[in-house]
């Protein structure tokens, strides 16, 4: 019998002392007393991980730890939050460095954060990054931890003082700055446009685009890649490459058109000197992608729209997708122009009136503007969908085809209102859109054919009872189940197992886990079939009606009992779902009444599907082995297994 699954070994590191091998039940309060080292006050102490980002394990993550995890004792968050607080305000130089070395490596801690937050740490950092009179590595240091600590969103970015805006965007502003600090003091600008529309503006008024582009015209330097992607939320956009290359070609209706869509992108703060990320199709003539009809000119109007009436939703796009890897960026420009192509196709626009077409859309009649409105709501869909798919530039063709299968179902939907279609838009995300597909492959006519039912009503017999014997095998092999209302450190476990026959649960005390199976010798006590009335579970359990009990949802999820003769029961919590599902599913078997669990509906799903793509395969030709292959022989040794000892 396997040990319970949250009983697991670990190893505990202290400075100055050998490790701990213990077992441990994920208890963090009770594993802090039974450590051998001389430590007073456990409540000033608690458990990290010792690898990777060496996080703290708190109530709430204690239930990750796995097996060969490798723990260190530290200070408690609080006292490390405390401490670090006045080492960062010492008068000390290197006590300082140090100090602030040390909180950019821990801010990254949720738990961590928490405390030092709650010390007006925060508030420390700032004005010390507002004094000035920190430089270089210091400064740096400063910066990363102030970041991850804003990044665990426990303090609004609109608490930001102005001086401390316009202190970071100084060091922006400044021709040479040492690349640390320039990169933190990007990230921060970064954070605050896009988390706070206040502090928008006021960075666009402390920023200047020329520095920022000079930033980019220094060879080898690490920050150019960033820099290139600051661009964007530093509201440094530029369509005037674009304006200039299709002002060339166009009549002058059209050339009207796209200054005023230029202009308006210009008033959004997107105005600037590259137009590289619109993503046009043709960069050689942009002019060209706006030539083929449909969409023509009609896509320019949309996107005009877009800029113009939503003007928010019209940033925020454009700000997702250039926080985005450059291979996961949706392209703006090309989305825009082929959403209009595809919505001209399914509303037919530009084709001759057909009569014998009975398709109305209500929603068209609610709203001046409902065609603007209508793309509007699409190019958010699509910038969603390509988000949820990850996808890349190759998958532009296969994002376009999910995204016109969402629209296409929404409208057959009939939404009566523009809030209607958001609404069923929003029910059809990608994953929905998967499993109704795969939903409409398995009821397809092929697997309705009366044949084919007649098949599965065959089959579905045999397979629970190939199911029922396996439920009555494991209850024959037995589980270890924990008493109810003990404490942890002194926890009582009995064992349950159905005789061969069938006829006998048997089960009696165990001092501890046991590690196979347990004889019918050591299980004093037993309960004859025949007496077993019935099987309840959940809150009609006897043992599950106390008030500490129901408080207990996950005991309460796995508890159930045998009711027998003379009015006497037998309690049981499963140690998880799964044994669960086993020994209530066993339990009816015996008493001949139906299997309902989750685990017996899949296990049912699974076998028949199996079964039924067996019979229905094309054997012709094929030998079927009359035995069952060969066990393969035991390897020479066991030299590859883990010694953890």
């Amino acid at each position: 019998m396997p040990p319970p699954s949250d009983i697991v070994k670990v190893a505990i590191e202290w400075p100055g002392a050998n490790a701990q091998l213990i077992e441990m039940d994920q208890v963090l309060t009770a594993l802090l007393c039974v450590l051998s080292w001389s430590l007073s006050g456990s409540e000033q102490f608690a458990l990290r991980y010792a690898d990777g980002p060496q996080l703290y394990i708190t109530e709430q993550s204690r239930s990750e730890i796995k097996n060969g995890t490798i723990l260190r004792l530290a200070i408690s968050p609080a006292r490390a939050a405390r401490q670090l607080l006045e080492r960062v305000q010492s008068h000390g130089i290197d006590a300082r460095l140090e100090a602030l070395k040390e909180l950019a490596k821990l801010s990254a801690d949720p738990t961590f954060a928490a405390e030092f937050i709650n010390m007006e740490g925060i508030g420390t950092l700032a004005r010390l990054v507002e004094s000035g009179t920190h430089f270089g590595e210091m400064l740096a240091f400063t910066l990363t931890a102030f970041l991850e600590l804003m990044d665990h969103g426990i303090v609004s970015w609109d608490l930001i003082s102005l001086s401390f805006i316009k202190q970071i965007a100084g060091y922006v502003n400044q021709p040479m700055v040492d690349v640390s600090i320039l990169q933190r003091s990007l990230a921060i600008l970064e954070s605050m446009v896009l988390n706070s529309h206040s502090l928008y503006h006021r960075v666009a008024q402390e920023i200047t685009v020329g520095q920022l582009i000079g930033h980019l015209q220094v060879g080898n330097r690490p920050i150019k890649a960033e820099m290139a992607h600051q661009l964007y939320v530093l509201q440094v956009l530029t369509f005037n490459l674009l304006e200039e290359r299709m002002m060339t070609k166009m009549d002058p209706n059209d050339q009207v058109k796209t200054h005023r869509f230029i202009n308006v992108l210009g008033d959004a703060g997107l105005h600037c000197e590259s137009g590289s990320h619109i993503n046009k199709t043709n960069h050689v003539n942009p002019a060209m992608d706006f030539t083929q009809t449909p969409p023509g000119m009609l896509a320019v109007d949309n996107m005009l729209y877009l800029a113009k009436v939503h003007q928010d939703t019209y940033i925020r796009i454009v700000l997702e997708n250039s926080s985005r890897e450059d291979k996961h960026e949706c392209p703006f420009g090309r989305c825009a122009i082929e959403l209009t192509r595809m919505l001209c196709e399914i509303l037919q626009v530009g084709e001759l009136p057909n009569e014998g077409c009975n398709d109305y859309h209500p929603m068209f009649f609610t709203h001046d503007r409902a065609w603007e409105e209508f793309f509007c709501v699409c190019i958010q869909l699509l910038n969603k969908t390509w988000k949820e798919m990850r996808a890349t530039a190759e998958d532009f063709n296969k994002v376009m085809q999910v995204v016109r299968e969402q629209i296409t179902r929404a409208l057959a939907m009939k939404p009566s209102s523009l809030d209607q279609l958001k609404n069923k838009l929003r029910g059809l995300n990608y994953s929905e859109i998967l499993r109704l597909r795969q939903s409409e492959r398995m009821s397809q006519d092929d697997f309705q054919s009366p044949p084919i039912i007649e098949l599965r009503e065959r089959i579905q017999p045999e397979i629970l009872e190939l199911i029922k014997q396996q439920r009555l095998n494991r209850l024959c092999e037995g589980s270890c189940f924990r008493k109810l209302g003990n404490r942890r450190r002194q926890e009582k476990f009995w064992f349950c197992r159905l005789s061969l026959n069938h006829k006998v649960l048997h089960y009696g005390d165990l001092d501890e886990s046991p590690q196979g199976e347990v004889p019918f010798e050591l299980l004093s006590d037993k309960i004859p079939v025949s007496d077993i009335k019935s099987v309840v579970t959940g809150k009609d359990c006897p043992h599950m009606k106390e008030k500490s009990a129901l408080k207990q949802n996950k005991v309460l999820e796995l508890a159930f009992s045998v009711l027998y003769d003379p009015d006497e029961t037998l309690n049981f919590v499963a140690p998880n779902k799964y044994e669960y599902c086993i020994w209530t599913d066993g339990l009816c078997a015996l008493l001949g009444r139906e299997m309902g669990s989750d685990l017996t509906r899949s296990d049912l799903d699974t076998l028949i599907s199996m079964e039924m793509k067996l019979r229905l395969l094309d054997l012709e030709n094929i030998t079927i082995p009359e035995a069952p292959p060969p066990v393969p022989k035991e390897p020479s040794s066991y030299n590859f297994s883990y010694n953890y000892s």
